[in-house]
């Protein structure tokens, strides 16, 4: 392969440069523009590129900090082949710090690949979508549970009978974050979007937190350079085990009554069918309910807050097959 220039929208990057600035994708209601922040990264060397983005959900931060890192320790004069990375993709949700734009009421990763006359979301999904991820031999669409906790997980969102599926499964155990939810995913996500056009694409989930997880963020950083050994984008030795959790499905846990949640059990424990989960109190401290565990799995998620209405969710378990 030879060395070539990078470019996305007005933004140029040489062989061997390193180049920041901003892709217009619209316009705020007084008329101000709305631009992203895009950095490209150009190697030295020929190779592959990788997109990066974060915040497709406007209050999933921890992916920022993920690409924040990676930018300071990647440099061209190191890097074989090229990256294109989006700190900020859902502009409007993240000034309003939800994970739904307030312009459309839309979430972004129901969007791509886009629509050039659609909604603003699906505006923006379609110019990232054909400026930069199509230049894209892999994506990592970087996510979090918003503020719900949750186990730090990849998700693999083409079915087993796509021809990019074992790709992206691949892309995923290279992650190593040591859980894989490989389950179709709901239509618009960029790791449906991306596979359709042949690009290997996976969707880590980054925990859950309002603000900031150290602990989430550096299993990200790790995940990221993984993929940057493995696929010669730099050197240095990347050491995957030979077995990770896979789930191919979610038991979601409901209550019956209203109350305040005790958890018997914490996030990544292992659990049997009928264990008890949680318990379900009255405002007075009396138990009214327990709930068990349909099948046998991995307690995978649960609410930020500890109170539940009648028939919400108390959490999900993630059902390992053959387990």
């Amino acid at each position: 392969m030879s060395l070539e220039k990078l470019v996305v929208g007005v933004l140029i990057a040489e062989p061997g440069q390193r180049t920041e600035g901003h892709l217009k994708v619209g316009a705020m209601q007084d008329g101000t523009p709305v631009r992203l922040p895009v950095v490209l990264v150009n190697g030295m060397q020929s190779g592959k590129t990788l997109y990066l983005q974060s915040i497709s959900d406007g209050d999933e931060l921890n992916g920022i900090a993920v690409i924040h890192e990676i930018l300071r320790q990647i440099r061209p004069e190191n890097l074989r082949g090229r990256i294109i990375a989006v700190p900020i993709v859902n502009f409007h949700a993240f000034h309003a710090k939800q994970a739904y734009s307030p312009i459309d009421n839309t979430k972004m990763n129901r969007c791509f690949p886009g629509k050039p006359g659609g909604t603003s979301s699906e505006r923006i999904a379609h110019r990232l979508f054909h400026s930069a991820i199509r230049q894209a031999d892999y994506c990592i669409d970087l996510h979090q549970g918003g503020v719900n906790p949750m186990i730090d997980e990849v998700r693999v969102r083409v079915a087993e009978n796509h021809p990019q599926h074992d790709a992206c499964l691949e892309l995923a155990r290279v992650f190593d974050i040591g859980y894989i939810l490989d389950q179709k995913g709901p239509k618009g996500q960029l790791a449906q979007a991306a596979p359709e056009i042949g690009i290997p694409t996976i969707d880590p989930e980054l925990g859950g937190c309002h603000g900031w997880d150290e602990t989430s963020i550096a299993k990200g950083v790790r995940g990221v350079l993984n993929v940057f050994k493995y696929y010669n984008f730099i050197d240095g030795k990347v050491e995957i085990p030979e077995r990770q959790v896979i789930v191919k499905r979610f038991a979601t846990l409901l209550s019956n009554e209203g109350g305040f949640v005790y958890y018997k059990v914490k996030l990544y424990n292992r659990v049997e069918a009928y264990q008890p989960i949680a318990e379900i109190c009255n405002a007075f401290g009396h138990p009214r309910e327990v709930i068990r565990a349909p099948e046998s799995g991995i307690f995978w998620s649960h609410p930020v807050y500890p109170m539940v209405a009648s028939g919400a969710s108390v959490g999900k378990i993630g059902i390992v097959e053959n387990a």
